[in-house]
């Protein structure tokens, strides 16, 4: 699939759910209400979750079941994680499912999600084809131009929105106490396309509000769930995964073997993220009872990893595990007994590792604690970057791609197929 029908599915999904939402919305409440977040008529989380399913779930869109399943999952947390972040940014909420049976605080609800998984198969069997059927009919370079241009419209329609919702125009200052006369303009300017984003808002939720409310000032380092805490988690997470998975291949396996993720330090990427993310997701939740914690971990741990293997296969050409013998697997991606050991990986992270954890946390000294993280935030990126371009050449040489720059000479000197072997024994490249 091309840079250019990604995009187009990307706009057909957001304008389609655009529709279906306002014209749901005309037949149940008898109104026109604009659904969108955007000024333009799109809706966000249905491109991204079309795009989604459409990349994560391609190989099993024989199987109804699994991907309604999955459908369900992906599109269910986009939907949360998209609910939360609007009501964190405008302080009301955009939708509410909280008289609907089997609803969580009223961010989704089960019939929702079923909903979605129809819709996740509706897009793989046919939307998909037919899509692309009409893409094809039009000529490549009038889809260049239009696509182009429908980007850039998009982009800053996203800018003005975001600049809104971060509340932006009450911090910046008056524009009769900007003496500068260009830059007076820029502020008249910019204050006008803010409070015409924020007007268009207003129109479908009234409630909503901009102003950002004071930060309450704390002498506790990362308290609760604060973005240092869970940047932290996710290298404490991606430590303990990568120990935990070398005992784990000892134990069953008999011998010792690389399980990281990166070529600098024992960190598993998959588990760090997926700390980070579980308790980003279930921290509200962390006090459910530890059947709850075991089924939304089941699901949504095998819907994660999962994810992470067909992303690792599109990017780098590379699968990093397979389940084909054991049962019950999916496409080798998981299996059952695995997505069990994400349920109950999520009561022992909730239950038993992450007070002692969180607590230790916050007793760093906040200054001390801050330069920390970012520290490890500037390490780890550039041992991501490494990996990666070491990765891609990895894949090139075994097909045979000689170096043509100085870069590549350097990781073939550095990051031979042995070294690269060796911090990935499991890797199978399926391109090469």
């Amino acid at each position: 699939m091309t840079f250019y029908q990604i995009v187009f599915l990307f706009f057909a999904y957001s304008f389609l759910g655009w529709v279906g939402e306002v014209l749901f919305t005309a037949v149940v409440h008898r109104k026109y209400q604009d659904r969108g977040v955007l000024s333009g008529p799109l809706c966000l989380l249905y491109g991204v979750g079309g795009l989604v399913i459409t990349f994560a779930l391609g190989d099993i869109r024989e199987g109804w079941f699994f991907l309604l399943v999955f459908s369900a999952v992906y599109a269910t947390v986009i939907e949360w994680i998209g609910g939360h972040i609007l009501e964190y940014t405008t302080h009301t909420r955009w939708w509410d499912y909280s008289a609907m049976p089997f609803n969580l605080d009223g961010y989704v609800c089960l019939g929702a999600s079923l909903t979605w998984g129809a819709l996740g198969v509706v897009v793989l069997k046919w939307g998909n084809p037919l899509l692309l059927a009409l893409y094809s009919l039009v000529p490549r370079g009038v889809w260049v131009v239009v696509l182009l241009a429908a980007l850039v419209v998009f982009c800053v329609d996203l800018v003005g929105t975001l600049l809104a919702m971060a509340g932006l125009r009450y911090r910046w200052p008056a524009a009769a106490a900007v003496e500068n006369r260009l830059a007076n303009l820029t502020v008249r300017g910019g204050m006008w396309i803010l409070d015409h984003v924020e007007r268009r808002m207003a129109k479908a939720h009234p409630a909503l509000t901009f102003v950002r409310p004071k930060r309450q000032q704390t002498d506790t380092f990362a308290a609760g769930c604060s973005p240092y805490k869970i940047i932290l988690l996710f290298f404490i997470g991606a430590f303990l995964g990568d120990i935990t998975e070398t005992i784990f291949c000892r134990v069953t396996g008999g011998e010792w073997m690389s399980r990281s993720s990166v070529v600098w330090g024992p960190f598993s990427i998959v588990w760090g993220l997926a700390i980070a993310m579980v308790t980003q997701l279930l921290y509200r939740y962390k006090d459910k009872p530890a059947s709850w914690l075991f089924v939304m971990g089941t699901l949504l741990g095998g819907a994660y990893e999962y994810l992470c293997s067909v992303f690792t296969e599109v990017v780098f050409g590379a699968v990093f595990w397979d389940y084909s013998a054991i049962p019950f697997n999916l496409g080798g991606r998981i299996n059952l007994l695995y997505c069990f050991f994400w349920g109950f990986a999520a009561i022992a992270w909730f239950k038993v590792l992450f007070p002692p954890i969180s607590a230790c946390i916050e007793k760093l000294p906040p200054r001390g604690g801050r330069v920390l993280t970012w520290a490890l935030c500037i390490f780890m990126a550039a041992d991501i970057a490494v990996s990666s371009a070491a990765l891609v050449r990895y894949n090139d040489r075994l097909n045979g791609v000689p170096a043509s720059n100085s870069v590549e000479v350097y990781l073939d000197e550095h990051y031979g197929n042995d070294r690269m072997y060796q911090v990935y024994p499991k890797a199978v490249h399926t391109n090469s």
